[in-house]
């Protein structure tokens, strides 16, 4: 009986639920607020007022998964048209499925591919649902990663170039960015573009939390008189995001025999120490990318493990750009063989770039 009952409540109502549209009215494409998700308009075809709710689902297009659902609060929706504001729908009930979704009621949405699902649940004696209506959107930064350096076309005198590249913008769009470079051989007559696509990479580093990379000394060596592509994915996690121009560079075979060839590894200072020691003797060997206009930085050797005491400082000169920095490591600076030391580079940000090295002294 409790069936029947069911079914006959069920029935009475759907002709009510099916008399009310939701038409999303979400821009498809761009930068997205998680509160613009709510711009759709009801519209009824029911004589009397009606108690609603929206509900929305926002889905991974790539994946099918959900990432965020939110109920909206009860108001009464009469005949004819409705376009809903923020207003007409907070507080809303968030259920937060992924971690990219930040918390906040204004924030921007990760840059991906969604869909955004609407339902109209009719309230009042009787609860209905209308048809799930389903958008899609893709959200886009304002502004993809752009390459820095090497420049365009450049030729190069080292074997080891540094890249660099410029974030995407906004950044607070962004929760778990990360980088993909690619580089690969172009051949006689191939475009740029299509060589990254089709050719295999020579160097393919993914998951890269910071916007520079010195080429891997370990990886497949770069070769003169011929040219090299490279591009840079930026990505929210595991989703695509961006991606920059191709450029192109080559080495500079002719000046690299005359001044001879160094493989010298220059490691990229960071703002965050890790886990990783360099071994260094008579000099110190750093990368660093100068956002600012400093022509000249302080620097500071720091004795780790005794007081943290400053054993060695001075100022180095600057570029703007990317810097390789040798830094002269004397045996009358007081450092002990075998000690791990912490360079300190600080510039007029107020910003440290450091990096931990083992001082070896030479026999």
């Amino acid at each position: 009986m409790k069936s029947y009952l069911y079914l006959f409540f069920l029935l009475a109502a759907f002709p009510v639920a099916a008399q009310v549209t939701i038409t999303p009215v979400v821009p498809p494409a761009g930068i997205l607020q998680k509160n613009q998700l709510w711009n759709v308009v009801l519209a009824s075809a029911v004589d009397r007022p009606l108690q609603v709710q929206v509900v929305l689902r926002l889905l991974d297009a790539e994946q099918g998964q959900p990432v965020l659902t939110g109920i909206s609060r009860g108001f009464t929706l009469t005949r004819g048209a409705r376009q809903l504001k923020q207003d007409d729908v907070e507080p809303v009930q968030y259920e937060y499925l992924s971690p990219a979704i930040d918390r906040n009621v204004n924030a921007l949405l990760p840059p991906g591919k969604y869909l955004a699902c609407y339902n109209i649940e009719v309230t009042g004696g009787k609860t209905a649902f209308s048809r799930e209506e389903c958008v899609p959107i893709v959200v886009e930064p304002i502004s993809p990663p752009m390459l820095n350096l090497p420049a365009n076309g450049a030729s190069l005198d080292t074997r080891l170039p540094q890249f660099t590249w410029l974030p995407p913008a906004p950044l607070q769009q962004f929760r778990q960015l990360r980088y993909e470079i690619v580089v690969t051989e172009v051949h006689d007559g191939q475009p740029p573009v299509e060589a990254v696509q089709q050719n295999i990479p020579v160097l393919r580093m993914p998951r890269l939390q910071e916007n520079f990379l010195s080429y891997p000394s370990g990886h497949a060596a770069l070769d003169t008189g011929r040219t090299y592509a490279w591009t840079v994915i930026a990505k929210e996690g595991a989703h695509y995001a961006a991606q920059t121009e191709v450029w192109t560079f080559r080495l500079n075979g002719a000046r690299m025999a005359g001044l001879g060839e160094s493989n010298k590894v220059y490691v990229q200072l960071r703002r965050e120490l890790d886990g990783n020691v360099l071994g260094a003797s008579r000099e110190l060997s750093v990368a660093y990318v100068n956002e600012t206009a400093d022509k000249e930085a302080v620097y500071e050797l720091v004795a780790l493990g005794e007081g943290n005491h400053i054993v060695k400082s001075g100022t180095l000169p600057l570029v703007r750009g990317a810097n390789r920095i040798d830094v002269p490591l004397p045996r009358r600076a007081g450092l002990t063989d075998g000690k791990i030391y912490l360079f300190r580079l600080k510039n007029s940000r107020g910003e440290q770039w450091q990096i931990k090295f083992n001082y070896q002294a030479e026999k």
